[in-house]
């Protein structure tokens, strides 16, 4: 998995990149949590995310948003963070401009960004949700949500609550032409502590039926 340097909004941004394994390769981008929490392009399930859609033949990259790591910047409470996300798949696709479908998958903060992102790329054609923060950060910008997805999370998540998730995914599936598939692994907390088998079972498990 080749480091990669690539311009980014407020200067350079470093992520993990593998190339398609032909030119058509589909593309996937992956999100990683709140920086000022920890989070890096080093989370295991950042890096689980990764590893799956590189075994599906994806041209796939994750990076460090501005401020994390070697990318340049500071901490923007997510307004910068979204347009590093921009930055991130125009480089990608610039590799892999007949790219078949694109994909993006967060965990966390990242899947708030994800989502926020998914809005203003109609290429898009899926998404992996893993503990969308919904109990605190708005997500009525998915007004209408363009792609179909699957929202996981753990039932006893403390941060991303399992209510506040559940109506995220009441009001997602009111729209029309769309499907929204919904996982609750049983004792998982927030960051999937002793549950990261069975969260990649579901990912892997929602990526064979959209991908078969």
């Amino acid at each position: 998995m080749p480091e990669v340097i690539f311009p980014g909004p407020e200067g350079r941004l470093e992520g993990r990149f593998n190339p398609g394994p032909r030119p058509r390769a589909p593309v996937a981008l992956i999100l990683h949590p709140h920086p000022q929490a920890g989070g890096t392009m080093n989370n295991r399930i950042v890096q689980s995310l990764y590893q799956t859609f590189v075994r599906r033949g994806f041209a796939t990259l994750r990076f460090n948003f501005r401020g994390v790591g070697k990318s340049q910047g500071l901490f923007d409470n997510g307004i910068g963070e979204l347009s590093d996300a921009a930055s991130a798949l125009d480089w990608v696709q610039s590799i892999h401009p007949e790219a078949t479908q694109t994909w993006i998958a967060g965990f966390s903060f990242g899947a708030w960004i994800g989502m926020q992102l998914l809005m203003r790329r109609p290429e898009v054609r899926g998404f992996i949700s893993i503990a969308p923060p919904a109990s605190m950060y708005d997500f009525s910008f998915l007004a209408p949500c363009p792609s179909s997805g699957i929202i996981i999370q753990g039932d006893a998540d403390e941060v991303a609550t399992p209510p506040a998730t559940q109506k995220l995914v009441d009001k997602l599936r009111t729209q029309k032409h769309i499907t929204i598939h919904h996982d609750t692994i049983p004792g998982a907390n927030h960051f999937f502590a002793n549950e990261l088998d069975p969260l990649m079972k579901s990912v892997d498990g929602y990526l064979d039926m959209r991908l078969r």
